[in-house]
């Protein structure tokens, strides 16, 4: 049941993200882009097109790839401190 709540909810805020990243194309203080990257990679784990559409955005725009591998690796680090636990050898997104 929990399984399904969290789902839910990474589903919901995932929606939640690229409607912001929407508004954020049009409205000169949201980071449009941003938000539907964001929007994208919660629903990429769950939904097939948006695994495939993150990967083809990775894979022509080479340097944003980074900043997001980057990013990963600093949420990683922050959410082990957070929740004060070891780090999970072998784990990948």
């Amino acid at each position: 049941m929990k399984a399904k709540i969290k789902s839910l909810i990474i589903q919901i805020l995932g929606w939640l993200f690229i409607l912001l990243g929407i508004l954020g194309l049009f409205l000169p203080f949201l980071q449009g882009i941003l938000f539907i990257l964001i929007g994208l990679y919660l629903l990429s784990h769950q939904s097939p097109w948006a695994k495939n559409l993150l990967r083809k955005i990775r894979s022509r725009f080479p340097k944003l790839a980074k900043t997001l591998d980057q990013a990963k690796a600093k949420n990683r680090k922050f959410m082990e401190q957070f929740f004060k636990r070891k780090p999970i050898k072998g784990q990948s997104d």
